[in-house]
């Protein structure tokens, strides 16, 4: 009765309660709980304890309607239970000595009754052995209709798994199933399930509705719904998925709208789609203390169009509707800092497959604009001590048929050239040019969804080699010389992540449940010449929230651990090895588990909580490695997604291992906030 909860009571004398449908109080005394035991059950122990001692969250006001609603409840209950004859002779609802309500329900339960024999008919498809695996009832199990009528079909569900899925998954939309009872005897029924196959159906006509943006054709190649192909339920439901995560389509909204032909086995569907806002705004500024002008200016497009860019009419603000992205961003911290960067992906490349295109470009430069002399800030420092870092990328992506067509393989080669002058980064080399090269080879699985932003079910892997020619075995660099003129590594990484519905709703709420996320991710960088020292590029920085990345320059990948800051030698209770912050790791393990729960999943706001369990730590080589010597932590945490800014977020985490007497957990307690998207 969750619309009519108890209120929470804490009493050394409650009040005696008698029910008007029976001469025992509510109450039993303590002689009758000790006569019968009842110390030596938990639920007795319990029920003995329950007038004193109840502890109950959302106790509200009586709500007549759902009042109503949760008899209807109590009575689901007891059928599920295999009481199909239970009923509610009575209610009565009194006031009490504290002017509040007691309710009284007088129940009749009846007789539980159990599944007899079963068996089919009309079946021709599958065999009764098959059917009866898939249906996973059996004689002698309690009764329970409505677990029936979901097992065989008549209320479709999106895990799938019943007899209505088996069919529909192969073509026969118009199959239906009727369970009939053929005979009730003692507490036992028996039942035969009437099939009507029908024929295999086809798709017909396919449309789109709904799209004012975007293109017919964008829609439309995503769609696994082909005309002429042989229906099947799983393409309607991967087609879900596939529009969910375009990123400007709203998964909330996506509505098949089926009309069958049987006259000639066809389905017609018309795709009715709701388009969202997925374009975002950085923007930020500021002046003073002898710095300069500071701020960031960033867009992000994410249905870009790049062949109507010429055409003034198709700039609301800027050209759309071709379903690709594009980015840009400036961003300055006076002398010390700059950056500018520009990325585009063509998610289709060629219009005929799913073959992915990127390109990216940034130019960054760091420079000690400060001077110690004069305690400011000032121009010719920062010309004369910089580092600069020009980037460049390009990336071809194909969609794999084999194991699955989830598998995407991914191509991509980077170019980095870091220009020093009077700026050490590496030791014993403040001046110089560094180049560095590599090739990128990644392998991912996503299933996850059907709402990237919050996705329930599914999961996500990344396996990525990255390589650069061994330099030095080929006699095209020395450590006499630069070693790290063309620095050389390979690097490998692994994410796995897995999204597992709880407890999933009903009804109007049916997107309101508990989704546990679980993910183990690794990092691995290594060398090719035993003789050279590991190069200081692309490295793992661990601990904090992401947002710090103290090494940006040095393409170091950042992996957040909440309720800890950045891993460094300041703090002997995050570091207690004694590690040089400016080395950072080239081996790291990290898992976490973590439990949502959405509050909103509109398009124009997507909120949900979680709390979380985390346990990670970096290493610097193999002699090092210990894999159950990690550093945990635990907490509770929020997500807004707003379509004009992206994910905001805040974590407060509790490092167990920064925990000692003299801090206690106040010390050992972090409060970290992300911004733009989700850290690794």
């Amino acid at each position: 009765m969750k619309g009519t909860k108890e209120m929470m009571r804490i009493s050394l004398f409650p009040e005696k309660i008698k029910s008007p449908y029976t001469d025992k109080t509510q109450t039993p005394t303590f002689k009758e709980y000790v006569k019968e035991l009842g110390f030596m059950y938990p639920s007795t122990t319990k029920e003995y304890l329950d007038p004193y001692v109840r502890l109950k969250l959302g106790g509200g006001k009586f709500s007549e309607k759902k009042y109503v609603e949760d008899k209807d409840k109590v009575i689901n209950y007891y059928n599920e239970q295999g009481y199909r004859d239970a009923e509610i002779l009575n209610d009565t609802i009194i006031p009490n000595s504290q002017q509040n309500l007691d309710i009284h329900l007088n129940i009749s339960e009846g007789h539980r009754y159990y599944f007899g024999n079963i068996t089919w008919r009309g079946n021709t498809k599958y065999t009764d052995s098959v059917l009866n695996l898939i249906l996973a009832i059996k004689k002698g199990d309690p009764y329970n209709l409505d677990l029936l009528n979901k097992r065989v079909g008549k209320e479709l569900s999106l895990e799938g798994g019943d007899i209505g899925s088996l069919y529909q998954d192969d073509g026969y939309l118009f199959f239906s199933a009727d369970p009939v009872e053929t005979a009730v005897y003692n507490d036992t029924i028996d039942y035969e399930i009437r099939l009507r196959e029908g024929p295999q159906a086809t798709y017909g006509r396919i449309t789109v509705s709904g799209n004012d943006k975007t293109k017919d054709y964008v829609i439309l190649r995503e769609l696994r719904t082909i005309p002429g192909d042989r229906y099947s339920r799983q393409d309607i439901i991967r087609t879900q998925r596939e529009l969910g995560q375009l990123g400007f389509i709203d998964p909330e909204k996506i509505n098949p709208n089926i009309v069958p032909n049987a006259d000639n086995g066809t389905v017609d569907i018309n795709w009715q789609v709701e388009e969202k806002s997925a374009d975002q705004l950085e923007l930020s500024a500021g002046f003073g203390g002898g710095i300069g002008l500071t701020g960031t200016l960033g867009v992000t497009f994410n249905n870009f169009s790049i062949k109507n860019i010429t055409k003034k009419s198709s700039w609301d603000p800027l050209p759309t509707g071709d379903g690709q992205k594009f980015s840009a961003r400036v961003q300055s911290n006076g002398r010390a800092y700059r950056s500018y960067s520009l990325s585009f992906t063509e998610p289709w490349l060629g219009g005929k497959k799913r073959n992915s295109f990127s390109v990216s470009y940034y130019n960054t430069k760091y420079a000690n604009a400060y001077n110690p002399y004069t305690g400011g800030y000032c121009k010719d420092c920062a010309d004369t001590s910089f580092v600069k870092t020009v980037g460049f990328g390009i990336s071809l992506g194909k969609q794999l048929k084999w194991p699955d067509d989830y598998f995407n393989l991914i191509y991509s080669l980077n170019v980095q050239q870091y220009k020093l002058r009077n700026y050490q980064i590496f030791p014993g080399l403040s001046n110089g040019n560094s180049t560095n090269i590599s090739l990128k080879l990644t392998l991912l699985r996503n299933s996850a969804g059907p709402n990237p932003i919050f996705p329930t079910s599914g999961s996500n892997f990344m396996l990525s080699g990255q390589f650069t020619l061994p330099y030095s075995l080929m006699g095209l660099s020395s450590p006499a010389d630069n070693p790290y003129k063309f620095p050389e590594f390979h690097k490998w990484r692994f994410n796995g992540e897995w999204y597992v519905p709880i407890g999933r709703a009903k009804g109007e709420d049916r997107n309101k449940q508990f989704v546990l996320k679980a993910a183990a991710k690794y990092g691995f960088l290594g060398r090719y010449n035993s003789k050279l020292g590991l190069a200081p590029f692309e490295r793992f920085q661990l601990g904090d929230a992401g947002l710090s990345n103290t090494q940006a320059f040095l393409g170091y990948d950042v992996i957040a651990q909440r309720g800890y800051p950045i891993y460094s030698s300041s703090d002997p209770r995050v570091n207690p090895d004694g590690i040089q912050p400016q080395e950072y790791f080239t081996i790291f393990n990290k898992y976490t588990v973590e439990l949502r729960y959405p509050f909103s999943t509109n398009a124009s706001s997507t909120i949900y909580g979680l709390t979380f369990f985390e346990a990670a730590n970096g290493w610097y080589d193999f002699k090092s490695y210990n894999p159950f010597k990690l550093r945990r932590s635990a907490g509770v945490g929020m997500r807004f997604f707003l379509p004009m800014f992206g994910l905001l977020g805040f974590d407060y985490g509790i490092g167990f291992d920064r925990y000692n007497q003299s801090s206690g957990l106040k010390g050992a307690a972090k409060f970290t906030f992300m911004l733009g998207q989700e850290p690794e």
